[in-house]
């Protein structure tokens, strides 16, 4: 029995892809991303990609752009929640970055995969989005750390070390109760952990 033909797809049809992909990744991890899945999953024929995406890692790029995309707005949304002095900003930043990775957790995993993508393969919508999206939500970071830049204003020390522990703890965390090196109830809290940097601000970069 072949499968009746599927309906035109009348709205954003890379939309409906792209949704489709986060979907599928969702549920059942990159292994289950595919064209064909992607197209069934958002009802349209299994050629309809073809219209948008330069084959599988043209969609794989819109779907780790659009993981930037929702990245940014979560760091975003616990940021405008908090205080407004730096330390409770960061922190805020921080608390969004680890509550992405456990609400999302195969999405943001396949975002820091290596993936060996060669931008000028991929479809110019999808090459654009992508590295807008990823310098964009890595800037929100860059940003919250700039007030505790030393006195030479030099903040790049302070930068790649809170998104080492930030973003260690993301990934061995997203998911506890999968990490067999430490059970649930023994993982610190990150508002324990963060304060151990012993950040300070610079009045000069307030």
């Amino acid at each position: 029995m072949t499968d009746q033909p599927r309906p035109h797809h009348h709205g954003n049809l890379r939309e409906a892809l792209i949704r489709a992909g986060l979907e599928l990744m969702e549920e059942g991890g990159p292994d289950a991303l595919t064209l064909r899945k992607c197209a069934r999953h958002a009802g349209v024929s299994h050629a309809a990609p073809a219209h948008h995406f330069n084959g599988l890692p043209s969609l794989k790029a819109a779907i780790i752009a659009r993981g930037y995309r929702m990245f940014a707005q979560t760091m975003c949304d616990y940021r405008k929640a908090a205080k407004s002095d730096p330390q409770a900003q960061l922190a805020a930043i921080c608390d969004g970055y680890i509550a992405f990775s456990r609400q999302h957790t195969a999405v943001f995993k396949f975002m820091f995969q290596p993936h060996n993508l060669d931008i000028k393969t991929l479809d110019k919508t999808t090459a654009t989005e992508l590295e807008h999206d990823s310098i964009a939500s890595y800037r929100i970071l860059q940003q919250a750390c700039e007030p505790f830049a030393d006195e030479n204003g030099d903040n790049a020390s302070t930068e790649i070390m809170v998104w080492a522990l930030v973003h260690g703890y993301a990934m061995l965390f997203c998911n506890p109760c999968e990490n067999s090196l430490s059970p649930p109830q023994t993982i610190p809290d990150f508002s324990h952990i963060l304060p151990m940097l012993k950040l300070k601000t610079n009045p000069a970069r307030k």
